[in-house]
């Protein structure tokens, strides 16, 4: 090949190559034209139904949605629930908002929860499916269920856990015994600082567990304290921003990195761990002698082997063990720990209910429930600070499972529902200083106890928390033990206590600080 042939060659191949490099933007400039083309076809198709949607249902009002991410700009991601109060001023005590494209109508107020959780309780039965709770559970157990699955696990449970003393005498005695634990455990720390976190977490897990596995775990178990580690962690993550996100947008976070992959690992842990509990079960089950839930459920499981449709089968009792084990841990141990910042910062309001047991019931025996009735300040405490935390503000969300006829709106299948109970809880038409910590709420003129109908911190109807009963008998006897054994406050002193909540979104999670229990 000569000089001049070769010089020709290289000459076509850059002319080619600019040619290239001129058709690429040309190419992506297509694509981008294209993308932007199948988006906003999207868009339109999700505004033209929400639009025929409208003119379909007399839907409840709210704000104008954004397209694809609906009124989430609109939302205090920190604090969601204050967002959907100031909704309310403008649009009522039902209305209808948009996360992302999933419609969502919510109730505020004492008077419209209630109209919907009691008085139409058959139309507000259904339970939306929460991505978080979806994953750990796929559907399956009591929590998130609907329908027969639903009613039978409902049904099935209430008389299991009341047959094995929940709300009773018996399981009144385990509480009581349980609270001897804790005491001489935080007898050991002498008068110094500890974080009460996970030891008022093992207490309370004691208690779901004999009736759940039939067995209760000891204070240094390595195992369980790890277990008890990765709930708490679970539950502040699912009321974190970034919780919110994954609930609104699971299928985007799925394929995202981020700490919700980690959180999801921990929970392999607390599974694989009900998975051994319910094997461990089925090698020693004795048909006439049932020792917890599992076992009664096993039983329950084999009577109805050959029918088709039973919903007594393996992943319902994995799932509701699940629910019930989480459940029974968290809450109640979060709202202990609450009441000892409320009682550390209001050392006045701590003073008085000492006074009260110490003359009702002296220091030297354990409460009893039939005393609370003897003890009205110290149970309109307990009862303020189960009102003022509100811990779970937006209920576990329900979802309408047909139409909804409701306040001369219809709610349309398939929207969740937001019984919005911080709303109720701090309704300004139930409670006289609903923004301050004030027992006041729960006595009468002459300082006797007073109900009052807007106290819903399990909420209310037919999905209205399994375990209250359980959860009122624990939060009485564990606190009055408590007190009548020690006096609470901190290194820092009272006003170094912070009463809101670190974390506002599913649940609202105290904060937590070393406390100093000085013995009596």
């Amino acid at each position: 090949m000569d000089y001049h042939t070769t010089r020709l060659k290289g000459a076509r191949q850059r002319r080619d190559c600019c040619r290239t490099e001129r058709s690429l933007p040309a190419v992506e400039s297509i694509m981008e034209f294209y993308t932007t083309l199948l988006l906003a076809a999207l868009i339109g198709l999700v505004w033209f139904f929400s639009v025929k949607s409208h003119q379909k249902y007399r839907l409840p009002p709210g704000p104008n949605p954004f397209p694809l991410i609906g009124n989430l700009p609109q939302i205090d991601k920190n604090a969601p629930f204050k967002s959907f109060l100031e909704f309310s001023k403008l649009y009522g005590p039902v209305m209808t908002l948009y996360l992302s494209w999933q419609r969502v109508v919510v109730l505020v107020g004492y008077d419209a929860v209630k109209e919907a959780l009691v008085d139409q309780a058959d139309d507000f039965t259904g339970r939306a499916p929460v991505p978080f709770l979806y994953k750990v559970t796929n559907g399956f157990g009591l929590g998130i269920s609907n329908g027969e699955r639903w009613r039978q696990l409902r049904r099935f449970s209430l008389t299991t856990l009341r047959d094995f003393g929940m709300g009773r005498k018996g399981m009144e005695e385990w509480i009581q015994e349980e609270s001897r634990h804790l005491r001489a455990s935080i007898h050991k720390f002498k008068g110094e600082p500890f974080d009460p976190s996970i030891l008022l977490s093992r207490t309370v897990s004691n208690i779901i567990c004999c009736l759940v596995f039939g067995q209760r775990f000891s204070y240094e178990d390595k195992q369980f304290v790890n277990l008890l580690s990765l709930i708490s962690k679970m539950i502040r993550f699912n009321s974190s921003p970034m919780g919110m996100m994954y609930n609104i947008f699971p299928w985007a976070m799925e394929r995202l990195p981020g700490q919700h992959h980690t959180v999801f690992a921990r929970v392999d842990e607390i599974k694989n761990f009900v998975k051994i509990k319910i094997q461990e079960h089925k090698e020693t089950l004795d048909p006439n002698s049932p020792r917890d839930y599992i076992d009664c459920f096993l039983i329950r499981a084999h009577q109805e082997k050959d029918n088709p449709s039973t919903e007594f089968h393996y992943d319902n009792l994995f799932a509701t063990v699940m629910n019930l084990f989480l459940a029974g841990t968290e809450t109640t141990s979060s709202t202990i720990r609450y009441a000892l910042n409320v009682l550390i910062k209001h050392q006045n309001i701590q003073e008085k209910m000492q006074e009260e047991i110490d003359t009702v019931i002296g220091r030297e025996r354990c409460p009893r429930m039939e005393e609370r009735k003897s003890l009205p300040f110290s149970d309109a405490v307990i009862h303020e600070v189960q009102r003022f935390l509100d811990l779970v503000p937006f209920s576990i969300p329900h979802y309408a499972l047909e139409d909804i006829s409701f306040r001369g709106y219809t709610i349309p299948k398939g929207a969740v529902i937001i019984p919005l109970l911080h709303s109720v809880l701090k309704d300004e038409k139930q409670w006289s200083a609903p923004s301050s910590f004030n027992p006041q709420h729960f006595l009468d003129q002459n300082g006797n106890f007073k109900k009052n109908p807007a106290f819903l911190p399990f909420s209310a109807g037919k999905r209205a928390c399994v375990g209250e009963s359980l959860a009122r008998m624990e939060l009485f006897i564990f606190l009055v033990a408590l007190l009548q054994d020690f006096t609470f406050s901190c290194p820092d002193g009272p006003d170094s206590i912070n009463l809101i909540p670190e974390y506002s979104s599913f649940a609202n999670v105290p904060r937590c600080y070393n406390v100093i229990a000085t013995p009596r």
